[in-house]
């Protein structure tokens, strides 16, 4: 075959790169023995790129397995305040069960540093745009730790999480493999996004899954059907989040604590308007401080445009919106040098519409 040379060249290669990763013994042994097979195979002339391209690609996943690797926790529980109130403005309540969890964390990581981690799964409850997401990174930020994300919504087959096996064409490894590989870090935050969303015909796998994951127990030694050795997410810390708990299986349930996120008030809305979203929104645009000015009286109009909503989304459009349109009114000249947009009372709709 032409292409032997060249192949027993990358085979070379990986045979170097799994030498020079710190695999585990039983891991190192089985990649010898299939690079062994795959050399015996070239030499008889029965070998082919397929073949190669599939030990290869197997052989790059697994020595990029942080087995060894972690991140130093940061275990202050005033940082954690400061994070929490940086990122998210008003929700004390939420904000005190969180740092009640940190503070058990912390107490843990510090009496037994490489522990396992025994504390609940945090599950934060509430509609679209209430924060909980930024909730979630916030509490990797707080402990210095990597974070990852593993959205469920649509999510219609189990393989998704846990791999397919090297035996189907295409396989690769699930998602909790991947996000920990990114991070490459064995004790990262890993946040599973809208739990409830999976598809129906998927649920009860998902969930078996789930259930797996979720214990400290069972997941000390998770296997990946691709990579097809164990792993262990037990240094790993899950917060999960859902709009409701009602296609959450049981089995699942019992292994989360419950976060009920609150819906904000006008009053939060307004002060997360202007002194959060309108600054950063504005900055982005392009915009400078003095190139575009809101009146107090408009921000309750800014805020309800099409009535109540309980998050921030929507009115983080609608900031946007108005942001653009004035960015789109200085660049066609329709704004005097060096004058400024004032939005009005006067003048919001022309603002708030479409």
């Amino acid at each position: 075959m032409d292409q032997n040379p060249n192949l027993e060249s990358q085979i070379q290669k990986l045979e170097e790169k799994a030498k020079s990763s710190q695999l585990p013994q039983y891991l190192f042994e089985k990649i010898e023995g299939m690079i062994t097979l795959l050399r015996a195979s070239l030499k008889s002339g029965s070998g082919t790129f397929i073949n190669f391209e599939s030990v290869s690609n197997y052989i790059n996943w697994v020595i990029s397995l942080p087995f060894h690797k972690e991140t130093k926790d940061a275990l202050d529980l005033n940082l954690a305040r400061q994070i929490l109130d940086k990122n998210h403005f008003g929700l004390d309540s939420v904000k005190n069960r969180i740092l009640e969890y940190l503070a058990s964390i912390i107490l843990s990581l510090s009496q037994n540093p490489s522990g396992v981690l025994h504390a609940p799964i945090l599950c934060l409850i509430g509609l679209v745009g209430t924060g909980k997401t930024t909730l979630a990174y916030s509490i990797a930020e707080a402990l210095g730790r990597k974070f990852e994300r593993i959205p469920f919504g649509g999510m219609g087959d189990a393989r998704a999480l846990r791999g397919q096996s090297r035996a189907m064409a295409d396989a690769e490894p699930g998602a909790v493999i991947k996000k920990i590989i990114h991070a490459q870090s064995k004790n990262s935050v890993i946040l599973l996004d809208e739990l409830d969303r999976v598809t129906e015909a998927a649920r009860a796998d998902i969930m078996g899954v789930l259930v797996e994951l979720l214990d400290p127990e069972q997941n000390r030694a998770f296997t990946d059907h691709y990579v097809d050795y164990p792993f262990d997410l037990s240094r790993i810390l899950f917060v999960s989040t859902a709009n409701n708990t009602t296609n959450i299986s049981t089995a699942v349930l019992d292994r989360l604590e419950i976060v009920q996120m609150p819906s904000y008030t006008d009053e939060e809305k307004i002060a997360i308007a202007k002194n959060y979203l309108f600054p950063k929104i504005r900055k982005q645009t392009g915009l400078s401080e003095n190139q575009l000015l809101v009146d107090e009286s408009v921000w309750p109009s800014v805020i309800r445009p099409l009535g109540f909503d309980s998050g921030i989304r929507s009115l983080e459009r609608t900031i946007d919106s108005i942001c653009r349109k004035t960015a789109r009114f200085i660049v066609e000249g329709k704004v005097p040098h060096g004058s400024s947009v004032h939005v009005t009372l006067d003048n919001v709709k022309q603002f708030l519409t479409a």
